[in-house]
């Protein structure tokens, strides 16, 4: 298996969660759409950063990691590298809270989010999942 493979199956595992993202968002589950976003917007970029060469870390947020090697990206992507970094940064901060909620005030998770929230992860996992694609779609036609 190559980056190109792996890159691929990270964009179709984050188009499931997407789905399901959806799903849970006409459920009202706004947490579980919030975490789905989450998972898919961090599966994205490990691909985005396998389709140019790059070892992907072991943690949640690649951020540091796009923005260290945006010169291997191409430039219209490229201009999305902090906005990109900002989702994940942004994103990585709900992952725990939306699984498990705030323990210290004992608020459960269904009580974090809103409608605004899971609408807001949907959009920016859907924005990232649009030029994700288009990148792998690129690297494939110059092979």
């Amino acid at each position: 298996m190559n980056f190109d493979d792996i890159a691929l199956s990270y964009i179709r595992q984050a188009e499931e969660r997407i789905g399901l993202a959806k799903t849970e968002l006409n459920k009202k589950n706004y947490h579980i759409v919030v975490r789905f976003c989450q998972e898919a917007v961090e599966l994205l970029l490990k691909a985005s950063l396998k389709l140019v060469g790059v070892e992907v870390p072991k943690f949640h947020d690649v951020g540091p990691t796009l923005k260290t090697n945006s010169s291997k990206f191409p430039d219209w992507f490229g201009h999305k590298i902090d906005l990109f970094a900002s989702y994940s940064r942004s994103l990585r901060k709900e992952r725990e809270l939306s699984m498990y909620g705030e323990e210290e005030t004992g608020t459960p998770p269904e009580l974090l989010y809103s409608e605004y929230d899971a609408n807001e992860a949907l959009r920016m996992a859907l924005e990232v999942l649009e030029y994700v694609k288009k990148l792998y779609e690129e690297k494939k036609k110059m092979k």
